[in-house]
């Protein structure tokens, strides 16, 4: 959005300096992005006097002219037509930088004779399009600034433009008058009357308008318009000129200029017919689909079904509350027209404006919405100056709809300003604020003005106090220091695992990935989901049509885009949510973790290898661990179809208690995944960790042992199928007061043992607790031992 300073001048009263006006503006919510100052872009050039022009001696078209500047007398070469002698002049002199050619000035020589300056046109100052020749000034002395001379004489050229960013939630900063109320609400200067118009017409309208029962809803609100004959559409005044050229507009003919003013003046898109081209009256309606219309632009748009246009018994004359058609565009010709304002649907502009891909002043408007209220008012102000313009006589108004009632209110709580923004704002300065902005307060209820739609409850109310206030008015405050006792944790458990979980698996090694929670149906099928439930109605692509079962399908398909670049060897993690179902509850924590290829980068002492299932189990270990998981658990198989049937295990508390999954991916997975293994996984429900039984901020006291440990090693000899977990929670169960680890340290098959034999060989930690063990006393563990493994595994010591 484009302004001037003088036009926001027109509605704004105010001695505020532009630095005071554009950091209120960022202040307010309106960023300023950029200041065009022609007087400081001018600053260089001054005004001069030619005192001779005389023919160059090489060159009919140019003259040798001795022109009188601040530096003394200097040789200018020219080529205006208008360059003779007595001319006062704009000089550029020497390291001059001229922004209509991009040149900074030097001394030279053109044809042989030395030139020491540029008298410049208007177009290479930027000052407008004439180039025919230099400028000529009516006055003005030898040396003077030349802004200084446009200051006092022409202000219009000088006048700085301010471009501000516009968020979608405001479109009454649109218009010029939006962005004063706010500048006046802060209080850089007093609202000027807005004006007012009346205009009874003097006969009734030839052309009648409509809204079929199709464009009614969610198409046009209302459509309103008036005839106006014997209208002369020659050139705008020069300030209409100037302002729209400042804001980037290419000035057309007045009944254009006119509408192009109101749309950036008050936010109110206007369209002009040339009534002679209408035949018949004017239907708001919606297309079937396959029509055509050459717009203003000259390009040819096929419309789709359903889109709003104006049509009239010819066919379709605009495109509603976009663009204009070109067969009943205004020309210099055009003597009698048809004024159009209406309400359009702000939703049907957005669609119908990108599925023709069009982008005008109009459908930026329309779309972002616009003041209903104004609709009646701003077409009266539009015939008013078309009226002192271009003369003519107005018809009586012809309206089709009804204007939408917007009105609403909401309650006004001064106290929420402070717990809402943190900020301490006195309850008048609060209503003083809101009745600048145009809201109406009755009571504690705030009534939202017409051209506010973003405003749409008691906290939207809070923040215009706040804003307007100037955010940069908070303060921080230190928090309140607990008075008793140590304060109550704020992380619930889950959350407290969730970072536990987090910093354990990086600590191991592995680097985390944060994966969409979206994968293809193909995917989600590998991992058993795939289903109508957890399908997305409207999905991104087809590559994001379902809700991940598991977290595993985004670490694998990570690991094959790295691969695919080379990266062979990686340990990748993830925590976050799979889901098992539609419903907002029907989704739980994982912690997943990928290791693929080899364990360390080739080595000539043959320290790496393969990555395998143990090393999947023993980083799941540690992460349970850290998450406080009981330390026995049982290894059971029977694990998902995406494991390896033989090498994986599900670490439970129970059959049906299941804290995670580790083992080696199927093959098959991996092929359909194009991933190159070896890999190996664990998958670790954080929610099935029983919570602790003692809610306490604190940690339990430190257990120390001031008495030697001593460890025995067995051998035993079991049948082939026999786990070592079996084993292992044997040996630790015969006395678990003394026993403190059992370790497998080595399997052995083969030999003397026979056919279907192995021999599991562990170390046992033996910690007293009340006295140094004796030969006696461990002799009777290692009794122990020996008869629990045999119950547990039929195994019996190794000779």
């Amino acid at each position: 959005m484009k302004f001037t300073l003088s036009w926001l001048k027109d509605h704004l009263e105010t001695q505020a300096t532009l630095p005071e006006i554009t950091d209120a503006l960022t202040d307010l919510g309106l960023e300023v992005e950029e200041v065009q100052d022609p007087a400081a872009r001018l600053s260089d050039f001054t005004i001069g006097k030619v005192i001779s022009a005389d023919p160059h001696p090489d060159a009919d078209r140019l003259r040798v002219c001795q022109v009188q500047t601040a530096e003394g007398e200097r040789q200018i070469i020219c080529g205006a037509p208008n360059a003779r002698e007595g001319i006062t002049v704009v000089v550029a002199g020497p390291g001059t930088y001229v922004p209509g050619i991009d040149t900074t000035i030097g001394v030279g020589k053109i044809r042989g004779v030395e030139s020491h300056g540029m008298m410049c046109s208007e177009r290479e100052m930027e000052l407008s399009d004439e180039h025919d020749g230099i400028i000529e000034l009516p006055s003005g002395e030898v040396g003077q600034r030349f802004t200084d001379w446009l200051i006092e004489n022409d202000p219009a050229k000088v006048d700085p433009v301010v471009e501000i960013a516009i968020t979608p939630n405001r479109p009454d900063a649109l218009g010029v008058r939006g962005i004063a109320l706010d500048l006046a609400a802060r209080g850089l200067g007093r609202m000027k009357p807005a004006p007012q118009a009346e205009i009874r017409g003097s006969f009734p309208c030839p052309i009648d308008v409509s809204i079929a029962p199709d464009a009614r809803e969610n198409g046009c609100e209302v459509f309103a318009g008036r005839l106006i004959r014997n209208v002369k559409n020659g050139p705008s005044p020069e300030w209409l000129r100037d302002r729209l050229r400042a804001i980037g507009l290419r000035p057309i003919s007045a009944l254009v200029d006119i509408t192009n003013f109101f749309t950036h003046d008050r936010n109110r898109p206007l369209h002009v017919f040339d009534a002679d081209k209408v035949s018949g009256n004017l239907l708001v309606h919606r297309t079937k689909g396959g029509e055509t219309l050459t717009g203003l632009d000259e390009k040819d748009y096929t419309f789709g079904l359903g889109q709003v246009v104006i049509s009239d018994d010819a066919g379709i004359e605009s495109i509603g509350g976009i663009m204009g058609g070109l067969a009943t565009g205004c020309t210099e010709k055009t003597t009698n027209v048809f004024l159009e304002a209406a309400v359009w649907d702000h939703v049907q502009i957005a669609e119908t404006g990108r599925a023709l891909r069009i982008n005008s002043d109009a459908r930026y408007r329309n779309e972002r919405g616009i003041d209903p209220a104004f609709n009646m008012p701003g077409h009266e102000l539009a015939t008013r100056m078309i009226l002192d313009l271009c003369g003519g006589e107005a018809s009586e108004v012809v309206v089709a709809g009804e204007v939408p009632d917007v009105s609403r209110a909401y309650r006004l709580d001064p106290a929420r300003v402070q717990s809402l923004v943190g900020m301490d704002i006195p309850e008048a300065e609060q209503r003083r604020t809101l009745e600048a902005l145009g809201f109406r307060l009755e009571d504690d209820m705030a009534h939202v003005p017409s051209w506010r739609p973003d405003v749409m409850g008691e906290a939207d109310l809070v923040e215009e106090v706040a804003r307007i206030a100037s955010l940069t008015r908070l303060r921080g405050k230190p928090m309140p220091r607990a008075r008793d006792g140590v304060p109550k944790p704020i992380l619930s458990t889950m959350q407290r695992r969730e970072q536990i979980a987090r910093r354990t698996t990086a600590m191991l090694g592995y680097n985390e990935c944060v994966t969409y929670s979206f994968i293809d149906h193909a995917g989600a099928t590998l991992f058993g989901g795939g289903d109508d439930a957890t399908m997305l109605a409207n999905p991104i692509s087809s590559e994001m049509s379902h809700m991940r079962p598991d977290l595993l399908p985004g670490l694998l398909q990570a690991a094959a885009r790295n691969q695919a670049r080379g990266l062979m060897d990686m340990a990748l993690f993830e925590v976050g949510h799979a889901f098992h179902g539609g419903e907002p509850d029907e989704q739980h924590l994982q912690v997943a973790g990928l290791l693929v290829g080899r364990t360390a980068p080739k080595d000539v002492h043959g320290q790496s290898r393969n990555v395998d299932l143990f090393d999947a189990k023993a980083d799941a270990e540690a992460v349970l661990s850290a998450l406080s998981a009981p330390a026995k658990v049982q290894i059971l198989r029977d694990g998902p179809d995406w494991f390896h049937p033989g090498r994986h295990g599900r670490i439970c508390l129970g059959p049906g208690k299941v804290l995670g999954i580790f083992g080696e991916l199927h093959p098959g997975l991996l092929q359909a995944m194009d991933i190159k293994g070896p890999a190996m996984a664990f998958t670790l429900f954080p929610a099935e960790i029983p919570m602790p039984r003692k809610s306490s901020a604190t940690r339990g006291a430190l257990v120390l042992r001031d008495l030697q440990a001593v460890e025995r090693d067995f051998a035993f000899v079991v049948d082939a199928d026999v786990e070592a977990l079996t084993l292992v929670n044997a040996a630790a169960g015969a006395e678990k007061t003394l026993v403190e680890d059992v370790r497998v340290f080595d399997e052995y098959i083969g030999g003397s043992l026979g056919e279907g034999k192995k021999s599991l060989a562990v170390t046992v930690r033996l910690q007293p607790v009340e006295k140094t063990l004796t030969d006696a006393d461990i002799e009777a563990v290692s009794t122990k031992i020996v008869d629990k493994v045999r119950k547990a595994t039929g195994g019996v010591l190794r000779g």
